[in-house]
């Protein structure tokens, strides 16, 4: 086996909440890059960065925007989660003020109230009519179940021992 082993790109994915108008909303935005779709904000981890660092970052390049990490929702790390490469994902939930901007690869940076959300997690196309990009759908779906019940997601029942 050659080390480093091969694996994995490590990623982060950030949902930032908001009230907007009296309305819970999350922070999307729109890639400028394939793949397109509506996606949180989020990319790679650099090498020697810490995954909390990476998150502030990618959120803060890509939105403009300065998060404050307040949980880990989940890390997933199905090898089809991203079409271009294997990645894990570890899934921070976050704040941050003021308005976003699209920045860096986020052509957009939007605030999408929770009711959209829920219909663009159902399948259907979002504003701009593209969907959730990546394995977003299922990550956000996790997210708003732990919102209502408090329970975290559990890892993938299916999940199996290969030899090599």
């Amino acid at each position: 086996m050659s080390w480093p082993p091969p694996g994995p790109a490590a990623t982060v994915d950030v949902i930032i909440e908001r009230v907007e108008d009296g309305r819970p909303s999350l922070i999307l935005i729109r890639r400028a890059n394939a793949p397109l779709g509506w996606a949180l904000p989020g990319g790679f981890v650099d090498r020697g960065e810490k995954t909390e660092d990476a998150a502030i970052r990618e959120v803060y390049e890509e939105t403009g925007l300065v998060a404050e990490l307040v949980e880990l929702l989940g890390v997933y790390s199905d090898p089809s989660r991203d079409p271009r490469l294997h990645t894990l994902s570890l899934v921070y939930i976050g704040r941050a003020v003021g308005r976003p901007h699209g920045m860096d690869d986020a052509a957009e940076a939007r605030l999408i109230d929770l009711e959209t959300l829920t219909r663009m997690i159902a399948g259907q196309d979002g504003p701009e009519g593209l969907g959730l990009a990546f394995d977003h759908a299922r990550i956000l779906g996790d997210y708003l179940r732990w919102r209502a019940t408090g329970q975290r997601p559990r890892p993938d029942p299916v999940a199996t021992l290969h030899h090599e």
